[in-house]
């Protein structure tokens, strides 16, 4: 059973609208995401996320409408399952809500439509007309005024009908506007359609749509009539793409092509022009009546302007067009008025550009990672030590992908957690940093005012650096604090003092004078180890068995408290809480339990058994407010690495709710973070540095981006505002920190398509397989590459060009046989040729080349094997390559003829149904599962089998097979595989599904042993382009075991992970009747959505997978449902809350 969760969320742009949606005064973009909604508003730096929200199903269509009892636009979306549905925006929830829902307009015995989707609103605005299916157009009307209609329906939308049309293969297409308004009442609206018949000519045909509406409130379905057409253009361009209706009133229709723009008038009387230079157009927007912006393929911007004359200034005599220049390559273009244009990209990052006169200026470009070809896994931040295993995160993953296409090509490195970004450094100035104990902030000069001085302490001393505007120095001495010793804790006092705690002495030294006010010197022979402070309190244990209360008061200390414990309850840890004055909390080594006590007499309020083991005792003990209009949470660091939530009541101080969840392998240091109205977020400093912040009413933890880090503290000063300091093995820095989870992404452009990436761990660097297009006189120029890219800068160390006409298919990393026996670095590459296969069958199809990786980090190429085929796919088995081929499977052992003459020799061969798409090799069982185009997976193993009589030459030739041991009998046109676990593996399909598919050994008869099950299966809504298996360690109690990742096409990172036993059903029976209760946007049922569905068969809900994401909502949901959902599942609410929060830390 099995898990999947999103770690970074579709980015692709293919889809965007301009509306008045929150507002009927502001215009708001929505851009549509794969599966999720994106309302932006518009500001002085471009755009700004509003609002998002995920529905089941992927968008293909945007319009809008405004009915006529809304004073702001409805949305109007339509998705690949062939539904469709309407949207406005709740002002009080603010949030989307259904105005109607889902619509089911699928019809299997229609052929899809094969030029994408197309809905257009007609001139009248009396209905919409869509184009779903090969030669059929339905029109759904928007109600109108009737006596039985209620106004509050007038401008909704109605009853579908369908009509068909002769013409398939339809190009583009659009209403034309009428020149003037119509004289007849019942004029009918002309649709132009661009389409390309059986000898691949394209055509314009003109045709009347004629619809009559049912009766109003009787559900009839009207009459739609779409006989009456004119043939306005016969045998255009081969290369037209796009119909652009021209505005009333001028009228028309532009039709764009690759070498020329052609205008048809209203009547069907055209006028051609070349354009200058050839191109392929993919997207337009029109600004006024006359100008409109046009994109091509190869990311150029361009503005087409029309000259209007005639006696009535109503005809198109002209055009001009030329270029603004270069963007991303553009899926969808938006105007946003006052010169600003969105630019939708799929395979590059979207921008909003100014537009100018001549030219134009980028003023914000968002991040896509889409579409991702190739991915590498190079960090996954897991520690393992004395048989403890640190809970995985996604966040401590650094995933890089290799995304966009050509000219957008580039190299992107993602991870998803609480990102740091580094506004200075300070280095190690000259000390050892791994004897840094803690790190303060402090004002130094009176009154109010930023922190202007880090207080960094070491082991036998402290240090001092005065911050002033960019500049910063170190200072001997500092208002005579005690800087010759290590400091515990400081921190400023009110009435312009500081208070200074060491191990021998507590201090408040005021920041007029320079002198110490006030101190309290701890007793000969002892130490202070732990403290902590309010504004008028300060806590102490002195050498862990005596409590000390201090009062601070107008510059002096007093003992107000004490107490004494004996060996068998030591100390551990302390706190109090300024919200809280009259009581502390304690920590105690040998019971691991925590206690409230009364500040006055130290007495015990509450106790808390925390733990019943050994080593589990708590270390660290911070409380905080961290939840809006909730109360106050404790937080205990345990020593073996879990965190302790309990809520503080404050009343009467009782502990409750305690939670539990797993950072690293030991105890973790609490800094708390202020976030504004009185709330705080809580650093948790371990091996893999988290943020514990409240997010939607509950505790989250995310993984901080940052490796290394030892200490850290608050730095809001005036040169650094909002920053915090950070000191690690490499010196002190001060960086700004985000205040919630974000996907960080770190792009390299490349210019190139990245193909194929493979890591080379040890030497720090990618190779890089790449496609490289360019312009030549008109012709498209294909060049390919593999390249050596630095790791951390990205910096191309060596480049191979490949022949010309070659393309890299596949990219391998690997330790192959230098010759003397030794294992070396090498990459392998894989190649195909693009010359026409038919014109000699025997001709040279690809090639396998060998590179040795020096110590230089330079490329050596040492061997070479000329192929038939092409070299889809590349792995290793024991020290063999194994290749997949067109057609076939084959495993090449790594062989020299001489210490420096490597060669590849053909072991043996498999042939696949049709042709092999991936291939991912299990070592242990030496099994390779092949994903196939059309017939799924296929399971072959590899045997070195014993030799006996014979030549040494038939011997050899006979030595190795590859026999198929099981197989996948559906049929299925995989993408991607990955062996996952002992006898399973999961399969990508190229209709967004994913399957587990398992393997029984023990099956009764031979054909069950060979048969592979299918034991899970869900409808992702993507297409997985690559799937990267991954072996983190996890706790034996962890709900779910992390496996791959995946990645897709429309640039979103997935985390499949398989279920414990114990928790299958509890996850399974929650996400079942989770469904009833969590609606999207469109109303469309989540089983429907997530059900596996194929050309072949269409499942009626997922096969035991769960949605991490979906049942992540439960946290959302009000108590009498959560209490629904978990009713005779045996667990309570909080217990379901506490497992889903810690799932939910898995991304």
């Amino acid at each position: 059973m099995a898990y999947l969760a999103p770690i970074h969320r579709p980015s692709s742009v293919r889809h965007a609208i301009l509306l008045n949606f929150t507002s009927p005064e502001e215009e708001h973009l929505i851009v549509a995401k794969a599966n999720r909604l994106e309302v932006y508003s518009q500001n002085e730096d471009g755009i700004s996320l509003l609002h998002a929200q995920t529905i089941f199903g992927k968008t293909t269509m945007l319009n809008k409408f405004r009915p006529a009892a809304s004073h702001t636009d409805h949305l109007f979306v339509g998705t690949d399952r062939q539904t469709y549905f309407t949207l406005s925006w709740d002002s009080l929830q603010k949030r989307m809500q259904t105005e109607k829902s889902y619509v089911d307009v699928a019809e299997r015995t229609f052929r899809d439509s094969q030029t994408g989707d197309r809905c257009h609103i007609s001139p009248d605005g009396k209905y919409l007309t869509l184009e779903l299916y090969e030669g059929v157009i339905s029109v759904v009307p928007f109600i109108q005024k009737a006596k039985k209609v209620p106004e509050g329906e007038i401008g909704t939308l109605g009853e579908p009908a369908q009509t068909r049309i002769p013409e398939l293969f339809v190009h583009s297409s659009c209403f034309l506007q009428p020149k003037r308004q119509p004289s007849a009442k019942n004029a009918k609206p002309s649709m132009a359609l661009l389409y390309e018949d059986s000898r691949q000519e394209k055509h314009l045909k003109v045709r009347e749509v004629d619809y009559s509406a049912g009766i109003p409130g009787s559900g009839d379905v009207g009459i739609l009539d779409m006989e009456k057409g004119l043939d306005w253009g016969d045998r255009l361009e081969s290369g037209a793409s796009h119909l652009i209706p021209v505005p009333a009133p001028i009228g028309g229709v532009l039709v764009l092509a690759e070498t020329s723009i052609q205008y048809f008038n209203e009547v069907g009387k055209s006028k051609i022009k070349s354009l200058d230079e050839a191109t392929i157009f993919v997207a337009w927007e029109q600004i006024d009546n006359q100008r409109f912006l046009l994109a091509d393929e190869y990311g150029k911007l361009y503005l087409l302007m029309l000259s209007i004359g005639g006696d009535y200034e109503e005809e198109v005599e002209d055009w001009q067009i030329h270029v603004l220049g270069e963007t991303s390559r553009a899926n969808v273009l938006v105007y946003l008025d006052a010169g600003r244009l969105f630019v939708g990209s799929h395979q590059g990052d979207s921008q909003v550009l100014s537009i100018k006169v001549e030219d134009f200026d980028v003023i914000q470009t968002l991040p896509n990672v889409a579409p991702i070809l190739d991915c590498a896994i190079t960090d996954l931040g897991t520690r393992a030590g004395e048989g403890q295993t640190s809970e995985f995160s996604s966040g401590q993953a650094r995933i890089v992908t290799g995304s966009g296409a050509f000219k957008d090509g580039s190299l992107r490195s993602v991870r998803s957690g609480v990102g740091l970004e580094d506004v200075a450094m300070l280095g190690d100035m000259g000390r050892h940093m791994k004897s840094v104990t803690d790190v303060f902030s402090i004002r130094s000069e009176p009154g109010p005012g930023s922190v202007d001085t880090l207080l960094v302490s070491f082991v036998g001393e402290t240090a001092a650096f005065r911050f002033h505007e960019d500049e910063v120095e170190e200072i001997d001495s500092l208002k005579g604090l005690q800087l010759s010793e290590g400091t515990l804790l400081a921190t400023n006092f009110p009435g312009s003092r500081i208070l200074q705690v060491t191990s021998t002495a507590v201090l408040i030294s005021d920041l007029e004078s320079g002198m110490i006010q006030a101190s309290w010197i701890a007793p000969e022979g002892d130490s202070i180890t732990d403290v902590a402070a309010t504004e008028s309190i300060v806590l102490i244990a002195v050498g862990g068995v005596q409590l000390i209360v201090l009062e601070a008061s107008n510059g002096t200390l007093r003992e107000a408290g004490k107490k004494s414990y004996g060996t068998d309850s030591q100390i551990a840890c302390l706190t109090v809480y300024g919200s809280l004055p009259d009581v502390c909390f304690v920590g105690f080594w040998q019971s691991s339990t925590v206690a409230v006590l009364k500040l006055s007499d130290l007495g015990i309020i509450h106790s808390e058994q925390i733990s019943e083991g050994i080593l589990s005792v708590p270390r660290s003990v911070l409380v905080s407010q961290v939840l809006k209009d909730q109360p106050p949470t404790l937080f205990i660091a345990m020593a073996d690495g879990n965190v302790v939530t309990l809520s503080v009541e404050p009343e009467t101080y009782a502990l409750a709710g305690k939670k539990s969840i797993l950072l690293g392998t030991q105890q973790a240091a609490f800094r708390e973070i202020p976030r504004g109205g009185n709330l705080s977020a809580i650093v948790a400093i371990c091996e893999h540095p988290s943020m514990i912040y409240e997010s939607e009413g509950r505790i989250v933890y995310s993984a901080i981006t940052a490796e290394g880090v030892s200490h850290l503290c608050p730095f809001d000063s005036s040169a650094f505002p909002n920053a915090v300091a950070i000191a690690s093995n490499e010196g002190i820095k001060i960086s700004v920190i985000d205040t919630e989870r974000n996907t960080h992404v770190q792009t390299q452009s490349v210019g190139e398509t990245v193909r194929r990436i493979a890591w080379a761990a040890d030497a720090k660097v990618f190779g890089l397989g790449t496609i490289k297009r360019t312009l030549s006189e008109g012709y498209e120029l294909v060049k390919s590459h593999f390249k050596l890219v630095d790791e951390v800068a990205f910096e191309v160390l060596d480049t191979y060009d490949l022949n010309d006409d070659e393309l890299v298919e596949s990219v391998m990393f690997t330790e192959l046989n230098d010759g003397t026996g030794d294992l070396a670095d090498h990459f392998v590459v894989g190649t195909s040729y693009l010359d026409d296969e038919q014109a000699n069958p025997d001709s040279i199809r690809g090639r396998i080349l060998v590179f040795e990786l020096t110590p230089e980090r330079k490329l050596k190429p040492v061997a070479e094997k000329a192929l038939k085929g092409a070299c889809r796919c590349l792995a290793m088995i024991e020290d063999k390559i194994v290749a997949a081929m067109i057609k076939t499977v084959v495993v090449f052992g790594f062989e020299y003829e001489t210490p420096s003459s490597p060669f590849l020799r053909k072991l043996c061969s498999y042939r696949t149904s049709t042709a092999p798409i991936d291939i991912s090799v299990n070592p242990e069982t030496k099994e390779i599962a092949v994903a196939d185009l059309m017939k799924s997976v296929s399971v072959v193993q590899y045997k070195h089998n014993a030799t006996f009589g014979g030549s040494e030459a038939s011997n050899r030739a006979s030595a190795d097979t590859l026999e198929e041991v099981a197989r996948h009998f559906q049929t299925t046109w995989s993408t991607a595989v990955a062996h996952i676990s002992e006898s399973t593996w999961l399969e990508a399909d190229a209709e967004g599904n994913l399957l587990v598919l398992s393997r029984d050994l023990n099956g009764v008869t031979e054909d069950d042993r060979r048969r592979l099950q299918v034991t899970s299966e869900i409808n992702l809504g993507e297409m997985v382009n690559r799937i990267r298996k991954i072996d983190v360690g996890v706790p034996d109690d962890a709900a779910v075991v992390p496996k791959a990742f995946l990645a897709t096409v429309e640039g979103s990172i997935y985390l499949v992970a398989l279920i414990a036993s114990s928790k299958q059903n509890l996850l399974m029976q929650l996400q079942s009747r989770l469904a009833d209760f969590v609606h999207t946007p469109g109303n469309y049922e989540f089983i429907k959505y997530r059900a596996f569905r194929n050309q072949v068969r269409e499942a009626e809900e997922p096969l035991r997978f769960v949605d991490g994401e979906f049942i992540g909502r439960y946290l959302d949901c009000p108590r009498d449902i959560q209490e629904q959902c978990v009713q005779g599942l045996g667990v309570s609410v909080d217990d379901m809350k506490g497992l889903l929060e810690g799932l939910r830390k898995l991304h």
